[in-house]
């Protein structure tokens, strides 16, 4: 196995604050805007009359891009620019904002997906390589990680707010939204734009084209790169199988109305964003490995007690508020708390044990098997609300949490060997 190696000292110069601060903005950015999904499956059903079968598909529609994106040109990304792929990205992302609601179509939706998919893909392997060229060690890298992930949990808020807005108007008015978007993608873009960063250090001189554009096969046969990446496969599968279909939950389950259910649903991201912030702490203490399976633990039981709450719900009269909202509205979005540490957790400590000149190779293997899990995860569970009902929906997401919890056990004995 390759041996853990020390991230080289790095300055923290005001240079590296302002890069610091443009990758922030973008992931927080692109946090809002694909985790919009719930959201908007649940609005191009009502406005658009979509089917809920097809709408079901959205999650398709940007994860298939991330994960074909990420398989192409992860490895090339030290070589073609981080900065300069994160530019394009939030370019191309600004530009589908503007012309929502001008094109105002299930298939332009369709289209915008599909753009964040494929940037997503380059912010997210050049975030995470950049991670090591603007932090000083280990920790620091760990650090950063948690509240980069943090952050962008801050972004899925925002959108989740942005959105329940959003419901409340007319029709087709709920696209005004986008335009909002695209100033955020603008700003983030002039803020990147200007902020240095030296990409000398994750350049490999010596190797050729073909050779960086096979550099995650050898990856793929480390037994502990196997074991890690079918951990966030599932962890991925779990959170936007929750996430994804908690809108239409509250919706048709908890027979909430649509802006309430859109509105509630925003409790998992803040308490997912407030459990990124605040658990480098305790997983310094106590270690990774105990503190997300005391999580998963927690996960399983908020689920068994979710379930039996959800039943025979009696719908809210017209001028009902969020506080005779049913107690099941308020325990399932807490496993967003539980699921904040995990993700970052075990990234931080797989890239940790890499050199970091396969940083972007070992990122790019992250983002495809996290996106084909994001729409393994939706996909499942859509079709798993049509064919029963969204309890048995998300109780079977009992299955997936018992597996991630046996991999994680296997991971943490190859990174202890």
């Amino acid at each position: 196995m390759t041996q853990p190696t020390t991230l080289p000292a790095v300055p923290l110069s005001s240079g590296s604050l302002r890069i610091r601060l443009a990758i922030i903005l973008t992931y927080m950015l692109f946090g809002a805007l694909l985790n919009s999904v719930g959201a908007v499956n649940l609005l191009v059903v009502q406005t658009l009359g979509v089917p809920r079968a097809e709408a079901a598909l959205l999650d398709a529609w940007k994860d298939l891009p991330i994960a074909l994106t990420s398989f192409l040109v992860a490895s090339l990304l030290p070589r073609l620019g981080l900065k300069r792929a994160m530019l394009l990205a939030l370019a191309a992302v600004g530009a589908a904002c503007v012309a929502m609601p001008v094109l105002s179509a299930f298939w332009a939706i369709k289209l915008l997906f599909c753009t964040l998919g494929a940037g997503f893909a380059l912010v997210k392997v050049s975030a995470y390589s950049m991670i090591g060229l603007v932090t000083q060690d280990r920790a620091g890298h760990a650090r950063f990680t948690n509240l980069l992930e943090g952050l962008f949990m801050v972004g899925v808020l925002g959108g989740y707010l942005l959105f329940s807005q959003a419901a409340h108007a007319q029709g087709r008015g709920w696209l005004q939204v986008y335009p909002l978007l695209a100033a955020l993608a603008a700003g983030a873009f002039v803020l990147l734009l200007i902020s240095p960063l030296d990409e000398g250090p994750i350049q490999s001189t010596d190797t050729s084209l073909r050779e960086d554009l096979l550099a995650m096969a050898p990856l793929l046969k480390m037994a502990l790169v196997v074991v890690f990446l079918l951990s966030a496969f599932l962890y991925v599968l779990i959170e936007q199988g929750i996430s994804t279909w908690l809108p239409s939950f509250n919706n048709e389950v908890l027979h909430l109305p649509t802006a309430m259910s859109v509105g509630l649903a925003v409790i998992m991201p803040a308490t997912t964003a407030l459990g990124r912030l605040t658990s480098a702490a305790v997983i310094g203490r106590l270690g990774w490995f105990a503190v997300v399976i005391a999580c998963l633990v927690g996960i399983a039981g908020l689920i068994l007690l979710t379930l039996p709450l959800s039943h025979n719900v009696a719908p809210l009269g017209p001028d009902a508020g969020w506080l005779n909202a049913p107690p099941a509205a308020y325990l399932l979005p807490l496993t967003g708390l539980l699921l904040a540490p995990i993700y970052p957790a075990i990234n931080s400590a797989m890239l940790s044990a890499l050199p970091q000149r396969q940083h972007a190779a070992m990122t790019g293997l992250i983002v495809v098997f996290s996106a084909l899990g994001g729409t393994l995860g939706s996909f499942v569970t859509g079709r798993l609300f049509v064919a029963f009902d969204g309890t048995t929906a998300f109780g079977l997401l009992l299955v997936p949490v018992t597996a991630l919890a046996i991999s994680l056990a296997r991971l943490r004995r190859h990174l202890a060997s």
